[in-house]
């Protein structure tokens, strides 16, 4: 039987079993991702496993992975899928030779889970911790616990935030959070509210409840344990979650947004996060909106 206090290093991390819990220490240095060492360490109680997988992976490597309960990790949560393999804070990569020793504590794992694969009524795994805060493209964005606050940027913010001054949103007034990874065209994160006052804009930069990424801006290991903390605040405050905002219908767009939007998009383009065919198309839907 493994032991109390076991540990399995691997590459990156290490496992350190306990009686109902895995602690996962995500080393520091350089080729170790980014998110992991903003991580720091995670403890995963057995009830947020949902099964315990191992596979072959890369260049003479195996991979143990505790897959995670549906619900129970506000990060995993977030996320929603989006993570890159890479970065996946449920991986562990061993080397081939040690398979044999894997699969010893891949057994005793699934020994002591009690297979319940049904999502999770509450977050069972610890969320990041506030205060945090990061820089968007176009604002700098902070959480103390309680509240989100956005102070826009001069030099990103469209003229449609300008108008509506910096934000501030009580966790209470939220529903949830919408986090599309800065390692896709447009990422963003939008905070989704209980009762808008009107229906939130179709585009993110045009949304006083959300901040852009790009440019550097907003990186994976900074934006999403931030939007992981939000919304186990969220979820924290009570009350049943509700729908995200319908679209509001198409209008025409303000031409000086359409511009800082294009002008945006070159930048990206010119930093080689898009190509000159996205470019050009994406210039083309913009255009079409005035």
């Amino acid at each position: 039987m493994a032991r109390m206090g076991d540990v399995l290093a691997g590459f990156h991390a290490a496992w350190e079993f306990g009686s109902d819990s895995v602690l996962i220490r995500f080393e520091r240095g350089i080729r170790t991702p980014k998110l992991f060492q903003a991580l720091g360490e995670r403890r995963i109680p057995l009830d947020a496993i949902a099964a315990v997988t191992l596979t072959p992976g890369k260049r003479g490597t195996v991979v143990l992975r505790a897959v995670p309960r549906p619900g129970a990790d506000p990060l995993i949560e977030a996320a929603a899928g989006q993570l890159k393999e890479g970065c996946d804070p449920y991986r562990l990569v061993l080397p081939a030779e040690r398979e044999t020793l894997a699969e010893y504590y891949a057994d005793e794992l699934r020994a002591q889970l009690t297979k319940d694969d049904e999502p999770a009524e509450r977050y069972l795994v610890e969320p990041p911790e506030a205060p945090l805060h990061f820089k968007a493209y176009d604002g700098k964005a902070s959480f103390d616990g309680r509240s989100v606050s956005f102070r826009w940027f001069w030099t990103g913010a469209s003229s449609a935030k300008w108008k509506a001054g910096d934000q501030t949103f009580p966790v209470t007034g939220l529903s949830g959070v919408e986090w599309r990874s800065p390692e896709i065209f447009e990422g963003h994160l939008r905070l989704l509210r209980r009762e808008p006052a009107e229906a939130q804009p179709v585009q993110a930069d045009q949304d006083p409840a959300a901040v852009v990424f790009g440019l550097g801006y907003g990186p994976v290991h900074e934006s999403l344990p931030f939007a992981a903390a939000v919304l186990a605040a969220v979820r924290g405050s009570g009350g049943a979650p509700v729908p995200a905002p319908a679209a509001p219908p198409a209008s025409r767009c303000d031409p000086a947004d359409i511009a800082e939007r294009i002008r945006h998009l070159g930048e990206l383009r010119d930093a080689g996060l898009v190509t000159d065919e996205e470019f050009s198309t994406k210039k083309a839907e913009l255009l079409a909106e005035l």
